[in-house]
């Protein structure tokens, strides 16, 4: 690559056009690690300068690569039951209000490669006496169709089921044989919970016609200011039913952001 620095008109020309798509803001200077992220895909398409990558994306051309971009800067991070709470409230809170029908539906809002929206489906399966009466459904979403092809696989290296109870893995994952024997696979009683979809959360409506029982979008609004967290999560208003919950992560608040929602605990937010 010619041009191997990015210049700081480049650095806020992406700033700015990453805003605009996702609505991430980029706080402080991020200018090595975008350089580091897009510089690999400037060699594999030919591209000289940060700015000609820029131009490719935002012409009509560039549609397909955007999603790339977004692969590339996107940090995606979880664990199978991180942050345990939303999912001990998930099972002895709001399950037993939704016993009289039999039916769940939870939007796994940044599901990155899966773990949270397969360790809703564990909690939904486990949390109940009968599981097979029940109707349950997940929507696991992300922007990163990098990341949702490995969730929708549902494999997961040893490492990664590692630290579960023994009995969770029993009834939730297959292990695999031969050369795979490092690997888990989730179980098709647990993964036909989930269904996978791409969902830029920037959207003005997201296509979801079923009112939800609970949103997690946990982790993910540290990366918004407060002017998108607040419209963001009076669209999640707008999608939940009455008395439904939302869950955001332990180092989010919407203290100081404009909302609808009650407080319940921390973290945890309900729809009046």
């Amino acid at each position: 690559m010619m041009n191997a620095t990015i210049s700081d008109t480049e650095y806020t020309q992406f700033q700015e056009f990453i805003y605009e798509q996702v609505g991430i803001t980029f706080t402080g200077d991020k200018k090595i690690l975008i350089a580091s992220r897009l510089g690999k895909r400037l060699r594999e398409l030919g591209i000289d300068t940060y700015q000609e990558y820029l131009d490719y994306v935002r012409g009509e051309a560039g549609q397909e690569e955007l999603t790339n971009l977004l692969d590339l800067i996107s940090t995606n991070k979880t664990d199978f039951f991180r942050e345990p709470g939303h999912f001990d409230f998930l099972r002895d809170k709001i399950l037993p209000t939704l016993a009289d029908i039999q039916q769940v539906r939870i939007w796994s809002s940044a599901s990155s490669s899966g773990e949270e929206p397969y360790t809703i489906a564990m909690t939904l399966y486990d949390g109940v006496a009968n599981p097979k009466q029940w109707d349950f459904r997940v929507l696991a979403s992300d922007i990163s169709t990098r990341v949702l092809a490995k969730a929708a696989a549902g494999i997961y290296e040893d490492e990664r089921v590692a630290s579960l109870d023994p009995d969770i893995v029993r009834r939730h994952f297959l292990k695999g044989k031969g050369d795979r024997s490092n690997f888990y696979k989730v179980k098709p009683t647990t993964a036909e919970i989930v269904r996978f979809r791409r969902i830029n959360l920037m959207d003005d409506a997201f296509p979801i016609k079923t009112p939800l029982d609970v949103v997690f979008c946990r982790n993910v609004m540290i990366y918004f200011d407060r002017e998108t967290q607040s419209r963001l999560v009076h669209k999640f208003y707008r999608y939940l039913k009455p008395g439904g919950y939302l869950f955001i992560g332990h180092s989010e608040s919407l203290q100081w952001v404009d909302h609808p929602f009650d407080y319940v605990q921390p973290t945890v937010y309900r729809k009046q």
